[in-house]
């Protein structure tokens, strides 16, 4: 029983190696210009035009219905 626990231990260390490459080929290096960072948002100005979406919508929905 024991040398079953033995054998069945050895793939995961040989995996290991391998886990290692994996994410070596996930994160490659960046290419071409790198990007500044957003501007910050004005929420302010981000909610207004939501609530004016949203009366819009209402609005054409019960000209639909009329």
């Amino acid at each position: 029983m024991a040398s079953r626990g033995r054998r069945g231990g050895a793939p995961t260390r040989e995996d290991e190696p391998r886990r290692d490459e994996r994410v070596e080929q996930q994160a490659p290096a960046p290419q071409g210009p790198v990007l500044p960072p957003p501007p910050p948002v004005d929420y302010g100005v981000f909610m207004q035009g939501l609530v004016q979406a949203m009366q819009m919508q209402t609005d054409t929905k019960a000209a639909l219905q009329a």
